[in-house]
């Protein structure tokens, strides 16, 4: 009996081994099925101009498994664990279907292009872990279901246009260790409630929002497990909370670009000894400088610059910074001896301690730092003469100590690091003769002016193969201008003021303005007082007078031949604009413009402004809306796909200080295209109306945009652009006169050829040109950033850039270098309807647009450290002002 039951006990395990192994693969094979519908459905929702996703098809790939598809991971039972597509230039929706993947832990959709509000069902998706939707254009605000996501460790939302307040519910989130919401545009305070509960966290950054406007929660302090705090540009006010003492685990603390005020608490460095990057620059911070900053001897940068630091730093203060590379305390009042400890950091690369008070002699080196780059050390109050060994320090490339009292005469080896670019030392007393310097083969810039340097010009210069720069002017110099610097292509040469004699290189004279030889009387050669001795030429008396009349008549063919071809393009291209059937339109965004009503409301009526490169027309369409064509010039010869791929790139521009493109419309070479209309007109009209006064803050805000949208232009977009054409007329204002950058990249529409034809063309923007631009050099950045210090001038004196003939100055930069070099000149160039309260902040813009303005452009900022200047300038002291005007495109 026991046998049997055994025996049946056996056949019973048997059957149900084989119905499990049989049930199995069809259950397993059902939920595979299921899957691949549900990642088909996702993708379906997608727009994917890329064809990134091609694979995603059972079709094209029957073989493929739906876990090998592009970004796609799965488990070890193969079912979908993340989805990982970032940089694939996707948009579109994101479908309910992700939430349906029953063991989807990861969600990543950073750097595409999703444009929406963020979808309310992916609070559905219960079993994330890592939620990623970073740089898109998410816009709205951020869900309060969020907190649905309770096993959720890292939300990535920076880089969008999220608004509203930052929402309580993720407070709930008690998992989180990773909470990224930089970069968007939230608003209101900060409900220190929401860090009660995030004891997990290890990353915070709300940085980048800058209508937050808040105090720092103290709560922040009591998240032990902290490693990484962002706050920079984010208007934060108030004191830096003495609980952060308590975050012993923290490495970075990024607190920049603020309101942040009193002092560094006590025993800061004692309390975050694993600190590595500290940065409260920019800040409205004052008192000592933190004596226990590297008490945990893990520090790599230390940003304390632009604040109102005062007293002595000690070298014991900087003892145990054996780590530091980066040393930025510039635009303080730091004052007493310069901390010759420095010089003995084994890994220190950047000092820039400019705009201080700092006397006493620049400390000898006792021994040579191994790795020192930089050493920016300008406008402070050292004397004496210069470190003698500061010529063996083999990898510095930038030494720059001007606006001191220095004296002395320059070490023989002073130019002997193989690296060093820039040497700066105008505006000092130093003496003697120019050392040969011919071992600076890398030397750029050499800026020696306003010293009492005497002897001759040395002609090794000639032989250093990039040297670019040189300003040796209000010097003792004399003898002749050695020919070996013929050799150099040289943008800046300016040696007036000194005691120069004999004939100046012709290479010299044509390529550079005459005031820069002024001042040396006994100078000769073309276009100067004095000629230089030339054999006599003998010459027909009736020579000049057959040379002017063959002038004359070459001026008038010449002028008729042109009218005659201006004419024939302007007949050809109304020709063509009555043929709508040529004409092939592409659009960007949802916008629908009939041929019909396109080519009506081209018509001198509806011009709202004239450029170098064409008309702007306002037009306003059967819907209702409007919009802004711009009709170009000097078109080229592009084809329909080289424009559309170069439009294309434009209209991918996406930020709130550039204004969009729509798309455009082409025909055999003619180009219109179509920007978003903003009614209130460019900067150039609100700015110069009689009834209507931009206030101070408003002024700043608006150069504040104009250079954050160059940041996104010359960085953060890609391919990088350069405007070329930055104008106010090119600076458009919405009704919360935030600007908007409009008139970008036509080079790349144009060609370069057509598009330095129109810019020839175009004699009012000549005074927004950056002088290298006249010597063929290529445009840079820098090319912009001149651009922009003539805006920045505009908005700090109310004039316009372009003065009629009759008045002071044609140029508003030489009119204001000009005055400011009188007796209370820089306060005679202000504003005067802007209230004497803002006098102090418009004298520090003031400084800021000489910079951007300077000649030569390696003194110019970046467009980044302009930013920088000007959030620390802008406050609120009024709400905006009301503005409702209909005014020029251009």
């Amino acid at each position: 009996m026991a046998t049997t039951n055994t025996f049946t006990a056996t056949l019973l395990f048997i059957f149900f081994c084989v119905f499990f192994f049989l049930a199995t693969p069809t259950s397993s094979s059902t939920q595979e099925q299921h899957e691949e519908e549900l990642l088909l459905d996702f993708k379906s929702a997608i727009n994917d101009p890329a064809s990134a996703l091609s694979d995603w098809s059972p079709e094209t790939s029957p073989k493929s498994h739906f876990c090998n598809w592009t970004g796609v991971s799965c488990s070890a039972i193969n079912t979908v664990a993340s989805l990982e597509l970032p940089h694939l230039n996707l948009s579109g929706d994101i479908s309910a279907s992700a939430c349906l993947f029953p063991h989807l832990s990861s969600l990543n959709l950073a750097h595409n292009n999703f444009n929406s509000s963020i979808p309310l069902h992916l609070s559905q998706c219960t079993g994330l872990r890592t939620l990623n939707l970073s740089h898109n254009s998410f816009w709205g605000t951020l869900p309060d279901q969020i907190s649905d996501l309770a096993s959720l460790q890292s939300l990535d939302l920076s880089s969008n246009r999220l608004e509203g307040r930052i929402p309580l519910s993720l407070g709930s989130l008690i998992g989180l260790q990773v909470l990224n919401l930089g970069a968007n545009l939230f608003a209101g305070t900060v409900d220190p409630s929401i860090f009660a509960n995030l004891t997990q966290l290890v990353v915070l950054d709300l940085s980048q929002n800058p209508n937050l406007g808040s105090e720092l929660p103290e709560e922040i302090g009591s998240l032990g497990k902290l490693r990484s705090i962002s706050m920079q540009n984010s208007r934060f006010y108030g004191k830096i909370p003495f609980t952060f003492l308590s975050l012993s685990e923290l490495e970075v603390l990024d607190l920049s670009q603020n309101n942040f005020t009193g002092n560094i608490p006590l025993g800061f460095g004692f309390g975050n000894r694993k600190l590595v990057t500290l940065d409260l620059s920019q800040n409205k911070l004052s008192g000592l400088f933190p004596a226990d900053v590297c008490f945990g001897k893990a520090l790599v940068e230390l940003s304390l610059h632009d604040n109102s630091f005062i007293g002595v730093i000690a070298n014991s203060s900087l003892g145990n910074c054996s780590a530091l590379q980066r040393f930025q305390v510039q635009n303080n009042g730091f004052g007493g001896a310069f901390p010759s400890g420095l010089w003995s950091l084994p890994d220190i690369r950047l000092v820039r301690a400019e705009n201080n008070r700092f006397s006493g002699q620049i400390p000898e080196l006792a021994s040579i730092p191994p790795r020192l780059e930089q050493v920016q050390i300008d406008n402070n109050s050292f004397s004496g003469g210069i470190p003698q060994n500061l010529g063996l320090i083999n990898t510095l490339y930038r030494f720059s100590a001007s606006l001191n009292r220095l004296n002395g005469s320059l070490p023989e080896n002073f130019c002997d690091s193989p690296v060093l670019s820039i040497i700066n030392l105008s505006h000092n007393s130093l003496s003697g003769p120019i050392p040969e310097l011919r071992n600076c083969k890398r030397l750029v810039s050499l800026y020696l002016a306003d010293n009492s340097f005497t002897g001759k010009i040395p002609p090794s210069l000639g032989h250093l193969p990039v040297l670019t720069y040189i300003d040796l002017s209000s010097n003792k110099l004399s003898g002749e201008i050695p020919q070996e610097l013929s050799n150099l292509k040289l943008a800046l040469f300016n040696v007036s003021f000194n005691q120069l004699s004999g004939n100046v290189p012709p290479s010299l004279i044509s390529g550079l303005p005459a005031s820069y030889l002024q001042g040396n009387p006994d100078l000769c050669g073309p276009g100067l007082p004095n000629q230089c001795d030339l054999p006599p030429r003998r010459r027909s008396p009736r020579t000049g007078e057959l040379i002017l009349v063959l002038i004359l008549v070459l001026a008038i063919l010449g002028f008729l031949l042109f009218a005659a071809g201006y004419f024939a393009v302007y007949q050809k291209f109304e020709e063509k604009a009555k043929n709508t059937d040529c004409w092939k339109f592409v659009f960007f965004y949802p916008i629908k413009v009939a041929e019909e009503e396109l080519f009506a409301g081209l018509n001198d009526k509806n011009v709202r402004g004239r450029g170098a490169f064409g008309k702007v027309y306002v037009i306003k369409l059967h819907c209702g809306e409007f919009v802004a064509v711009k009709r170009l010039v000097n078109s080229g010869n592009l084809s329909l796909r080289a424009i559309k791929s170069e439009m294309k790139l434009l209209a991918k521009a996406r930020h709130r200080n550039i204004n969009k493109v729509l798309g455009f419309c082409f025909s055999e070479g003619e180009v219109l295209i179509f920007y978003e209309y903003v009614k209130n007109g460019s900067l150039g009209d609100v700015l110069y109306r009689s009834d209507f006064v931009l206030e101070w803050n408003e002024r700043v805000k608006i150069a504040l945009g104009i250079a954050q949208g160059l940041v996104y232009l010359h960085k953060d977009y890609v391919p990088r652009m350069l405007h070329r054409d930055l104008k106010s007329n090119n600076v458009l204002l919405d009704d919360d006169l935030e600007p908007r950058i409009t008139g970008f990249g036509l080079d790349r529409v144009l060609g370069e050829a057509s598009y330095r034809l129109s810019m020839a063309s175009e004699l009012s923007s000549c005074c927004y040109i950056a002088p290298e631009h006249g010597c063929n050099k290529k445009a840079t950045d820098l090319t912009d950033v001149y651009s922009f210090g003539v805006i920045l001038l505009e908005l700090i004196t109310g004039r316009p850039a372009e003065q009629p003939a009759s008045r002071e100055s044609v140029d508003i930069v030489k009119w204001v270098r000009r005055k400011v070099n009188t007796t209370d000149g820089s306060l005679q160039v202000l504003d005067r309807r802007i209230s004497v309260v803002a006098q102090r902040e418009m004298l520090r813009a003031l400084d800021l647009a000489l910079r951007c303005t300077s000649v030569m452009p390696q003194i110019r900022p970046a467009m980044d450290e302009v930013v920088r200047t000007l959030q620390s300038l802008y406050y609120v002291a009024r709400p905006p002002s009301v503005l409702s005007i209909e005014t020029s495109l251009e």
